[in-house]
């Protein structure tokens, strides 16, 4: 996974943004129930590298239920491989086995019934799945809504607009100072942002506001803004007309 500062306007100093190559990343698998809790945090760590933990429970619920059906319906032990990678602001999960034969079928289960549970909750809590035959062989997948505006986005608003917007004016100084033509890293930025937040307390002190004051309105107006952005995941996973933070 790379990251890198995309700035446009004039001499760089319009709108920047961080944009995040999420490139399709694999997983080899036995199909054995001990496996499951390696590849469920596999996959979150996976995803949190994304910058989307907020919909690692759902990924690694399909993940669960497809990897279930094959040991389930194929046989334990049966070699496959899980995929996941990006299809347009989708995750897409897949899950591959060597058996064309046995298709997964969404039954609806009534009361505690087990038969086609694995599916129907796939089917909740996914956009869409289907699955591609191949041969012999066959991929389960499925696709999660991320409430990403493209693949290399992130999940931010007007705020992380803002402070992009800064980082990227900062970027392009310290560029200017030293002639450097490489843009930041997005560890580089997140010092410069570190450096910044210092900055601005040592600023409050010096024209009299209380600077611990400013750090706990600071944390509570973050915590308003991460429920929000939490909110807007959950409204896009359950459609356009749920979506409560559409711009």
């Amino acid at each position: 996974m790379e990251w890198s500062l995309f700035c446009g306007g004039w001499f760089g100093m319009g709108e920047c943004r961080f944009g995040v190559e999420r490139k399709k990343w694999e997983l080899p698998f036995l199909a054995e129930p001990s496996e499951l809790v390696g590849m469920r945090r596999a996959i979150g760590r996976r995803l949190e590298l994304w910058g989307l933990s907020s919909v690692a429970h759902a990924a690694q619920l399909c993940v669960t239920e497809l990897v279930g059906n094959v040991i389930k319906h194929v046989g334990t032990g049966t070699p496959g491989c899980l995929e996941v990678s990006m299809n347009g602001s989708y995750v897409r999960i897949g899950v591959s086995d060597p058996d064309g034969q046995r298709l997964p079928t969404l039954v609806r289960a009534a009361g505690l019934g087990e038969e086609g549970r694995g599916v129907a909750l796939v089917d909740g809590v996914a956009a869409r799945w289907g699955v591609i035959l191949r041969g012999d062989s066959k991929i389960t997948w499925c696709e999660i809504a991320t409430g990403l505006q493209s693949p290399d986005s992130h999940i931010g608003s007007e705020q992380v607009a803002k402070a992009e917007a800064l980082l990227g004016l900062c970027d392009l100084v310290a560029r200017t100072k030293t002639s450097s033509p490489k843009a930041t890293t997005a560890r580089e930025a997140a010092d410069t942002a570190t450096a910044l937040i210092a900055d601005l307390l040592l600023w409050l002190t010096a024209h009299g506001f209380d600077a611990d004051e400013a750090l706990d309105r600071a944390q509570l107006l973050f915590e308003e803004e991460s429920e929000a952005g939490l909110a807007c995941v959950i409204g896009a996973r359950r459609g356009p007309s749920h979506v409560p933070c559409r711009r």
